[in-house]
């Protein structure tokens, strides 16, 4: 499917949240199916920016625009920069956003040796949830992950995003049994299993392009 000159707008990788001036909470993504979804979406012609957070960009193409970031709240404001500045035709949120964040922020190390340290933590806002508030006719793929989840179960909390967030696709991905397994799903279809992420990225984009050109 031919995306050129769609510009897309792609999340990817982990976000950290800090503790103190040198220590964060963070997650293991890498950030490698946003990195392969803004290759192959350049690869089709379309107007790639790929925010990306801490982590490799290994030899991403210099046709990408690339935008890092490292923490929550830099993510949180580019994302409302760039729907604010710029008309995307479509947004694909793939980064493993942080759910929690301290309630307090030292701005000093945290001195070691202490017994026992408490942190208590509160939710950080839903970006996706903001997404189509700013843009509403953004084409927008969003991205659940439930490591142990069987196919029922994943499917049914990815379907649970649809009225919330505004969502035209959810990816809903596992490693149950150590496997990876990833389904497409819009409000009246599920296309999956998929065992493999590149098999997964072409099916997305075909879609995606699908639903921009059917615009």
């Amino acid at each position: 499917m031919n995306l050129k000159n769609k510009r897309i707008l792609i999340t990817a990788g982990p976000t950290w949240v800090p503790i103190d001036s040198v220590r964060i909470i963070s997650n293991i993504a890498t950030g490698a199916t946003g990195l392969m979804l803004a290759e192959k979406l350049q690869g089709q012609g379309a107007r790639v920016t790929l925010l990306l957070g801490p982590g490799e960009s290994c030899c991403l193409s210099n046709k990408i625009r690339l935008i890092r970031f490292r923490f929550f709240n830099e993510l949180y404001h580019i994302v409302r920069r760039e729907l604010k500045a710029k008309k995307y035709d479509a947004v694909i949120h793939s980064a493993a956003v942080s759910d929690y964040r301290p309630l307090r922020y030292f701005r000093k190390k945290i001195k070691s040796g202490l017994k026992e340290l408490e942190i208590k933590l509160l939710p950080t806002p839903k970006i996706i949830d903001s997404i189509k508030k700013i843009s509403p006719h953004t084409f927008l793929v969003g991205f659940k992950f439930e490591p142990d989840a069987s196919k029922k179960i994943l499917i049914k909390r990815a379907k649970g995003l649809f009225n919330r967030t505004g969502l035209d696709l959810v990816v809903a991905n596992s490693f149950n049994s150590n496997k990876y397994q990833a389904y497409i799903i819009s409000r009246d279809n599920t296309c999956g299993p998929f065992q493999n992420k590149g098999i997964l990225a072409e099916k997305l984009l075909k879609i995606i392009g699908e639903n921009l050109w059917a615009d």
